[in-house]
């Protein structure tokens, strides 16, 4: 009889002593796992907005109690925003540094892919090159007429981009040297060069690759016989490019944000899909200033 009560005891012990391990276990994996929540406002550069937006969709379907809106308005929207904390992801194609007016120290920058910036024209525009000197000449008002440099006889429409753009940024110091362009015409959103130029015979402005197959009725040109390719832009070869940041509050940070900004750069197949290059493919590096070395 002694020996069973002993049994007995001993049994039970040890199934306290498995529920008691059996609690923690449970405990440590629901605490591991803690499900992502929050809501998320990215907006700012209209360069990057469709690979925010088409990964905003695909992360929240696995995380929905995370609710993220993607908005426009410009790089230099997206900055001041984030810093004013209107919005908690500030997406956009400069650095901080660059935007006047902008506490960069405030900010944590996220490199999350690299574009490459193209001119385009309305595709009855009988021309495929430009020497850089030539679209420096177009773009400033000394050409007025495609016949100035070996086009038909046509009047040049140049539509500009608004001055917080970040594509018009990056265009200017890049693509025209820094030279002013010509007042006239503008649009703050890429969806809306690309209608306009399209809509427009002899017109020209300058988008983003991800754009570059949107309408039918563009093309891009090549610059010095050097076309806009993700190659050339790997190499430097095609130098009207930029990183596309997603910029947050360093102070207000969430888990949710982290999570979101990291699979926008891990999201290799929506990057290529839709015109973006990994900042890991790149074979060069450019700082805030526009210096350029090799990797």
């Amino acid at each position: 009889m002694k020996k069973q009560i002993l049994a007995g005891i001993i049994a039970g012990a040890a199934l306290i002593s498995l529920a008691a391990c059996g609690s923690k276990s449970s405990t440590s994996t629901s605490d591991s796992s803690k499900a992502l929540s929050g809501k998320i406002i990215s907006g700012g550069s209209t360069a990057l907005q469709p690979l925010v937006q088409q990964a905003s969709t695909e992360f929240m379907a696995k995380n929905p109690s995370v609710q993220i809106t993607v908005q426009g308005g410009g790089s230099g929207v997206g900055l001041t925003q984030t810093v004013a904390g209107s919005f908690q992801i500030g997406n956009s194609d400069i650095f901080a540094e660059e935007k006047s007016g902008i506490d960069a120290s405030a900010l944590t920058d996220n490199k999350v892919a690299v574009v490459g910036f193209a001119p385009i024209v309305n595709t009855k525009t009988k021309t495929d090159n430009l020497t850089q000197q030539q679209l420096i000449d177009i773009f400033t008002g000394k050409v007025t007429n495609w016949n100035q440099v070996g086009g038909s006889d046509q009047k040049i429409t140049v539509i500009g981009r608004t001055a917080g753009s970040g594509t018009r940024v990056n265009f200017d110091n890049f693509a025209l040297g820094k030279a002013a362009e010509v007042n006239g015409p503008t649009q703050d959103a890429s969806g809306s060069v690309v209608q306009m130029v399209g809509q427009t015979p002899g017109a020209i402005s300058y988008v983003a690759f991800s754009y570059l197959s949107t309408n039918p009725d563009v093309k891009a040109l090549s610059i010095d016989g050097v076309k806009p390719t993700d190659e050339n832009v790997q190499t430097n070869d095609w130098k009207v490019w930029s990183y596309e940041h997603m910029y947050v509050n360093t102070k207000k940070v969430t888990a949710a944000e982290k999570a979101f900004i990291k699979y926008v750069s891990n999201d290799s197949s929506d990057l290529k899909k839709l015109g973006y290059i990994a900042v890991s493919d790149m074979k060069v590096d450019r700082d805030s200033s526009g210096n350029v070395t090799k990797k």
